[in-house]
């Protein structure tokens, strides 16, 4: 017992309230349905990334070029699904201390543990192709590579700036301004993932990007709940932060689902160039990555998805001319406290 604390189970009958936010005391409320049966898919759902077909994955047959340009998608992947785990995690204490209800809880348990798995497959991708466990650190086998490596160590610059940001945000936002944030990521990776599965060559790729984008249709449903039970009694000022936040989420998540724009993203010159060349090299070579117009294409449609959520709770919609969506003008996105994940 700490000398600072003064006893009192003597003075008293019952203790006195907990001060909040704190995870005690707990209970075991649950209200929605539909929580509970997303729960129960995700407990049928799990896999593991280490189980699947990699005895038939020959990176012999793919050039090193080859090699390095489908790791360095996966190295984009990873900037932010190597951070999901610990941003659910934050998350998930976040709803132990406002005393959600018990399939909240648990659901948020399972979208940290899908995250995990996500990020393991993108590291046991990167590692088989390169041949070393960073791509940061490796030594590259080719021009590409030199390049990629560049690009990839930017990446994770302007990652590291996204994650001090969402610290300090995360504890000042409700839960229902976080699930429009979370919301929006799910909805582009569940395109994007199927997409992928569809048109890859690569059998443990295929199977991974199907496992993926089950999930994040999942975590899709998960939002989706807590929205329809939340929303219509959202506070006024709510509303605008959500809509602040979108625009942040597009900012910051085109990154990986299109090209990331300079408002967030602090990267040399010749990134995007690199980029596009290297997704060429691995379209050539199997690895279904969208191109360009297919890209913007999902995400317009992506957003106008989530357009079509907000505006039945009267959220405004912020414009995003990038994809020809119009909307309220955002000028003030304060960068440094984003908290869109992926």
């Amino acid at each position: 017992m700490s000398k600072d604390y003064t006893p009192i189970a003597n003075t008293m009958e019952f203790p006195p309230a907990t001060p909040q936010p704190n995870v005690y005391p707990l209970s075991w409320v649950s209200q929605t349905k539909k929580l509970e049966e997303v729960y129960a898919a995700a407990q049928r759902e799990n896999w593991d990334p280490a189980k699947l077909p990699w005895d038939s994955f020959d990176v012999s047959r793919y050039s090193w070029e080859e090699r390095e340009a489908i790791a360095y998608w996966w190295t984009i992947l990873s900037v932010f699904d190597a951070s999901a785990p610990p941003v659910f995690a934050h998350a998930l204490i976040k709803t132990y201390e406002v005393h959600e209800e018990d399939p909240v809880r648990r659901c948020f348990f399972s979208v940290t543990r899908d995250e995990q798995n996500h990020e393991q497959m993108c590291g046991l991708a990167i590692t088989k192709l390169l041949e070393a466990t960073s791509p940061l650190t490796y030594e590259p086998k080719t021009d590409l590579g030199r390049r990629l490596q560049k690009n990839a160590h930017w990446l994770y610059y302007n990652g590291g700036r996204y994650w001090d940001g969402y610290k300090k945000a995360v504890p000042k936002y409700s839960l229902a301004v976080l699930f429009s944030s979370f919301l929006m990521g799910e909805i582009a990776a569940a395109t994007i993932f199927h997409q992928m599965a569809a048109g890859c060559t690569e059998p443990v790729f295929k199977e991974a990007f199907r496992n993926i984008g089950r999930d994040e249709g999942r975590h899709m449903a998960i939002c989706m709940s807590v929205m329809e039970r939340d929303y219509p009694h959202l506070a006024v000022e709510d509303k605008s932060v959500i809509t602040k936040q979108i625009r942040a989420g597009y900012l910051f998540l085109s990154a990986v689902l299109f090209e990331p724009p300079p408002q967030f993203w602090d990267l040399p010159d010749d990134f995007i160039a690199t980029q596009r060349e290297a997704e060429a090299i691995a379209r050539n070579a199997g690895f279904h990555i969208p191109d360009y117009e297919a890209k913007k294409e999902n995400w317009r449609n992506a957003m106008l998805n989530l357009k079509g959520v907000l505006d039945r709770y009267g959220i405004p919609f912020p414009a995003i001319p990038e994809v020809g969506i119009t909307g309220e003008e955002v000028r003030d996105v304060d960068m440094d406290e984003i908290i869109p994940v992926f």
